[in-house]
């Protein structure tokens, strides 16, 4: 055997899981398909990060339309980790549970926050989060602090709250994975959308997988994409997962298989390793790898008052979540509403073209950005599938009339709050970085594809422990929650690996030839 168990994908999920299990003692392989980022001048350079788009990915995806576009969908050591903002912020006690929304019901999970509460507590401390415990009413319920203090306001953005605090809201500080004071040595810049080629943003590859890889029983297998999974006799158990490295493809053998390469990438591999077992695609009886696709309702909005300049280098640090539970006019929850990193000229060029760099750069100085968010609801019409070699989205969105109600609420706010003019933009299918929901845990295996453990119904050593498994995707960013999961589903993983190695007696070794 390579590997007691191999991970596949290095993001918050396969990170968090290895992490997790590298204190049993299990020989983990964790499998990922891009390299290491490496420091560079263009990682701290706005204009090549937006304007040259020096990062930006080239993968060509499908639209259920015909039109290919270019995704959103980052492939490192780290996954998509690497360029988020670092909101570590817990799913509501409320999102657990059945919900009424403008758009339709959230149907709810099989169990309560209570149950995750604890994972929780261990996945922020495994992140290093910053915050502040108390400041938000709709905040669920803690057995303590965060593990460090807030990341500071600067003076412009405790201006902001001020203001937002006089106008009746409730800002809170956000829970971040930001060391602030080593990511500005690197730079003076914001960490939102910028590359973490350093230690100042712990992001999958710098907290959770750095952890796992101090222990001699882990190995990062970098630069080798999962093309499909195999399975044995029978067709309950993978056998091997074939990679592809260097223009050539070889199989890995493991006793078990944890699925983490991203709501998308996952449902894909499952469905294009179809076989006569499993002619739909792996752990697919239930027809629903692929379906009920969510990417959260999204927009960006700048608030400007031209009697204050926005000083603030990072900016990220306040959110607030009064129309998070219930809208005050229509008592139905609308969303999220936190801080954008620093909008900088080129950030402001990239989106308007139009706009000439002189004048990007004034509303620049005046602009606050924020990134408003709401949920998607589960649709088994939005789903991903995979066509003629290539990945084909379809995404029906829901719950549009709940994400125009958050605009128009928060327009006002700001306008309340001293800021008379208010711009907005909606994201569509392109902004993927909040993906999930294409193979939901569930009890019943008819209607979900893995157990509440993150269990496959049908492959017996095979576990998905990425954002593809949530059943809601809530109005907050899933990064924090998915690593709750995987740290929970650790514990059934190693029930299942290390008690029968130990009572077979299982070799250390075995070499696993190239296919091709």
């Amino acid at each position: 055997m390579d590997a007691d168990l191999i991970i596949i994908g290095s993001g918050v999920g396969g990170a968090s899981l290895a992490a997790a299990l590298a204190p049993s003692g299990l020989r983990i392989l964790v499998v990922e398909k891009g390299g290491h980022l490496l420091p560079c001048p263009e990682a701290r350079d706005d204009e090549a990060i937006f304007l040259r788009r020096h990062f930006a990915p080239t993968e060509l995806w499908m639209g259920s339309d015909g039109t290919p576009f270019v995704a959103g969908n980052h492939y490192a050591v780290g996954g998509n980790s690497k360029f988020y903002g670092g909101v570590m912020y817990r799913y509501r006690k409320a999102d657990f549970a059945p919900r009424r929304h403008p758009g339709g019901t959230s149907p709810g999970w099989p169990f309560a926050y209570a149950d995750l509460a604890p994972w929780y507590d261990r996945a922020e401390r495994l992140f290093r989060v910053r915050g502040a415990a108390g400041e938000d009413p709709t905040e669920p319920p803690r057995s303590g602090s965060y593990p460090f203090p807030p990341v500071p306001d600067e003076p412009a953005i405790a201006t902001v709250r001020r203001r937002l605090s006089a106008a009746g809201a409730h800002p809170a500080s956000l829970p971040l994975a930001i060391d602030i004071d080593t990511w500005l040595a690197g730079g003076q810049t914001g960490w939102d959308a910028f590359p973490n080629t350093g230690r100042g943003k712990i992001d999958a590859e710098t907290g959770p997988l750095a952890d796992a890889l101090a222990c001699p029983n882990v190995t990062l297998l970098a630069g080798a994409e999962v093309v499909r999974l195999e399975t044995g006799a029978g067709g309950t158990r993978i056998s091997a997962a074939i990679i592809r490295m260097d223009g050539r493809e070889k199989a890995l053998a493991a006793r078990g298989f944890a699925l983490a390469a991203g709501a998308i990438q996952s449902a894909a591999l499952l469905l294009k390793s179809a076989d006569a077992a499993h002619p739909a695609g792996l752990s697919n009886g239930s027809g629903q790898v692929g379906r009920n696709f969510m990417n959260h309702n999204s927009s960006a909005m700048l608030t400007l008052d031209p009697r204050m300049k926005n000083t603030s280098v990072y900016q990220k640090t306040l959110g607030l979540n009064d129309f998070y539970d219930a809208d005050p006019k229509g008592r139905q929850p609308l969303g999220n509403v936190q801080g954008l990193g620093r909008i900088t000229a080129p950030v402001l060029k990239v989106n308007m073209p139009w706009l000439p760099m002189p004048l990007a750069r004034l509303l620049a100085a005046y602009a606050f950005g924020w990134f408003l968010q709401s949920e998607d609801l589960p649709d088994p019409e939005s789903r991903v599938t995979w066509e003629k070699g290539r990945i084909v989205i379809s995404w029906k969105r829901s719950n549009m009339q709940a994400h125009r109600s958050l605009i128009r609420r928060t327009r006002v706010l700001m306008r309340k709050a001293g800021f008379p003019l208010v711009l907005v933009r909606t994201f569509g299918i392109r902004v993927t970085s909040h993906q999930c929901g294409t193979a939901r845990l569930g009890i019943d295996p008819r209607t979900s594809v893995v157990t509440p453990q993150l269990r496959s119904h049908e492959i017996d050593n095979l576990w998905i422990t990425d954002a593809s498994v949530l059943p809601t995707s809530a109005a907050v960013n899933p990064a924090l929650t998915v690593c709750a999961l995987a740290l929970r589903a650790a514990d059934g993983i190693r029930e299942a690996l290390v008690l029968p190695a130990a009572a077979e007696g299982m070799p250390t070794e075995e070499i696993i030839g190239e296919t091709r």
